[in-house]
């Protein structure tokens, strides 16, 4: 698929362990992927002889159901696994758990785990590959690739010199840790934008602005990355109610049109509509939402196949 280059690492643990050419490799990966998954026949047999276990001890639709169709689109084995179902329930630690899965012969492992640092973990411990799949407020590495990737193609150049804005609730979201690591490499200019009680003390030091102003950072920035108000991580009441976070922190089509430049509007779901963003923003023409859906396929598939290599 791409030549002979190879990934820096039998891992992707998170964005923070990849160098810039392996994001470009996996980009140039995703896109020949890309047209794979647009023919009449979806399937290529990169990793017939691979087995994949996916781990997922939290809810999870989009990446969990992602992940899959990327692995039957590659023709490997695959097994699901669900900590609501499994012996975790009965007192099974995680690794016992995943040793007992590769007793089965399993090449590759997908986890998302609540506990950030789990796929580190087991990297630590087992031989087959790790994708992590989201730990705890951490890291959400393919997530951060797929939202990269989309900006690109869309754009149609790299993202050296452009201006990215995250909304929402940044203090207990992997997907904003990983978007900064990933676009910073690639040299674009990050802004994360939210309620104070929201925003990380000392994210700063990881060389982004913050702001706490919608319309200004709307009008500095070429994309905007809106993220949905984690309620589940939230253990405190850390604004007064929703229809307040909306009324000052909520993106709308009557703001979006009030600017003097198009905003490209992202969001990698699920989507709380009328909290964070309006149904007339998401679904407006300036949005690539399901775009990201789409990429994220291609985007795992380029994964799965890079990483499979290193085995």
């Amino acid at each position: 698929m791409s030549g002979t280059q190879q990934l820096s690492t039998k891992h992707l643990l998170g964005i923070k362990n990849l160098t810039a050419a392996d994001i470009r490799l996996i980009f140039d990966t995703a896109k020949e992927f890309k047209e794979v998954i647009n023919r009449p026949i979806k399937k290529v047999p990169s990793l017939r002889d691979i087995t994949v276990a996916n781990l997922f001890f939290e809810s999870s639709t989009r990446t969990r159901v992602s992940f899959e169709l990327a692995e039957k689109r590659l023709s490997a084995d695959t097994v699901n696994f669900s900590a609501s179902t499994s012996s975790v329930g009965k007192g099974e630690t995680l690794l016992d758990t995943v040793n007992n899965i590769l007793a089965m012969k399993v090449d590759m492992v997908v986890m998302r785990h609540p506990a950030p640092g789990a796929p580190h973990f087991l990297a630590n411990h087992i031989d087959a590959n790790i994708i992590n799949a989201g730990d705890g407020t951490h890291e959400h590495p393919t997530q951060a690739l797929l939202d990269a990737y989309s900006m690109e193609e869309y754009f149609g150049e790299s993202l050296e010199g452009k201006k990215v804005a995250i909304f929402g609730d940044i203090l207990h979201s992997r997907v904003a840790l990983s978007n900064i690591f990933c676009l910073q490499k690639l040299g674009a200019e990050v802004t994360v934008c939210g309620p104070p009680t929201l925003i990380p003390q000392h994210i700063g030091a990881l060389g982004v602005g913050v702001s706490h102003d919608v319309r200004k950072t709307l009008q500095w920035c070429d994309v905007a990355n809106v993220l949905r108000i984690q309620l589940e991580r939230q253990d405190i009441k850390y604004f007064p109610s929703l229809r307040e976070y909306t009324l000052y922190y909520g993106i709308n089509k009557a703001l979006l049109d009030s600017l003097d430049k198009p905003v490209l509007i992202m969001h990698p779901g699920p989507i709380n509509r009328g909290v964070e963003i309006d149904s007339d923003a998401a679904d407006s023409s300036h949005s690539i939402i399901l775009q990201q859906v789409e990429n994220g396929v291609a985007v795992r598939m380029a994964v799965l196949y890079l990483l499979a290599a290193l085995k």
